[in-house]
């Protein structure tokens, strides 16, 4: 495992963190039992088995 050789200063901490960002999910339309529901694309596979069932 690598250690660092030295302690990062709380600036460089800080700044490193703040460049993350979240991202919003790829909405994906799909067709089930007639009506269209917008569904991440990560769960299409699972509406289409029937394993979820969308809200609404």
């Amino acid at each position: 495992m690598a250690v660092p050789k030295r302690k990062t200063s709380r600036s460089n901490t800080r700044h490193r963190r703040a460049q993350w960002k979240a991202m919003t999910p790829q909405l994906t339309p799909i067709t089930v039992d007639g009506s269209v529901y917008r569904v991440p694309q990560r769960l299409v596979k699972a509406f289409e088995r029937g394993l979820l069932r969308p809200e609404g």
